[in-house]
């Protein structure tokens, strides 16, 4: 029956999240007095990520130190300097633009792995990329924002690296030490994590939407435009930057999975916290979107998969 469950939440979690979209729109006086419990609800996420990585995680990094270097690299220019430009295109206000910037300059997020994973992409590569950029969020992503939004906005470089460090960080360390001295009691509960990962997204993005309703409803088509080309660009340019660099097939997929796909939940929490509810509204359309596009890109690898191998099956037919 909770598998049954899990599987429910996870797979219809665009779903859910349109719902609870809906629901905050025209019932804001319920979501509105739960906002103050994100900041937990995604310590709480980063820390059942920490639960699924192992020791053999952290040695991948040092199996291919130059593709998971390569990889922050292009997640932490990529995506800030697609914000950047994309806010100047469309003309954005800042309310709304801090939010692109906050979704840019994040790390990626953990559906990144599951995506990779689907896509037949090098799973090891992308849960290294995610483990390290996660682990660099609290130093890079206060400076990268400041860099892009400190001329217009007032940012508080220290007070924002110190809660990334509360919310990411510390509950990242916290989860691989409790896997390393409890592995019997996280295999537990580690296979529910998906599902509560899925239930905090549906809840941020409510919450964000109660605050902001009447933005969404003004702005809302060119926010989604602007995510929309943002996702799609940082996988496209992760994908042939990768291919420029010589990486296989799986790694390719890996690194455009990984460039495009944000911690947007991280993002949306940022906003609340030290911006406008509007700020977060990018990051809430992040969450659903990046999740459409990355099924359809893993759909595309699984179809080009089997397309090889069969032209290779009717090659050696032939042969014989």
């Amino acid at each position: 029956m909770i598998d049954k469950i899990i599987r429910i939440c996870t797979r219809y979690m665009a779903v859910g999240v349109i719902l609870a979209g809906i629901f905050g729109i025209f019932f804001p006086s319920v979501m509105k007095p739960l906002s103050p419990y994100i900041p937990i609800m995604l310590g709480i996420i980063m820390f059942g990520m920490g639960m699924s990585l192992t020791p053999g995680d952290f040695r991948n990094v040092f199996k291919q130190p130059k593709n998971v270097a390569l990889g922050s690299l292009l997640q932490f220019i990529i995506m800030p300097a697609l914000a950047a430009v994309l806010i100047q295109i469309f003309a954005l206000p800042p309310a709304i633009a801090i939010g692109v910037v906050l979704v840019g300059c994040c790390p990626g997020g953990t559906a990144s792995n599951v995506i990779s994973y689907i896509a037949h992409a090098d799973v090891a590569l992308s849960v290294s990329m995610t483990m390290v950029n996660t682990i660099l969020a609290p130093f890079v992503t206060p400076f990268l924002i400041w860099l892009i939004a400190g001329a217009w906005v007032d940012i508080s470089f220290t007070a924002m690296m110190i809660s990334i460090i509360k919310m990411v960080l510390l509950p990242l360390l916290a989860g691989v030490g409790f896997n390393y001295f409890f592995p019997r009691q996280v295999a537990k509960v580690t296979k529910v994590m998906p599902m509560l990962s899925a239930l905090v997204i549906i809840f941020t993005v409510g919450c964000v939407v109660s605050l902001s309703g009447r933005t969404i409803l003004d702005n809302g088509l060119i926010i989604l435009a602007v995510v929309i080309l943002h996702n799609l660009g940082g996988m496209v340019l992760g994908f042939f930057c990768a291919r420029k660099f010589g990486m296989t097939k799986a790694q390719i997929r890996a690194m455009a999975i990984e460039v495009g796909m944000q911690n947007s939940g991280l993002a949306s929490t940022l906003a609340l916290m030290y911006f406008t509810a509007a700020g977060g509204i990018a990051g809430a359309i992040f969450s659903v979107w990046h999740n459409v596009s990355g099924s359809l890109f893993a759909s595309w690898c699984v179809g080009r998969d089997e397309e090889e191998m069969e032209t290779k099956t009717a090659v050696q037919i032939q042969v014989k």
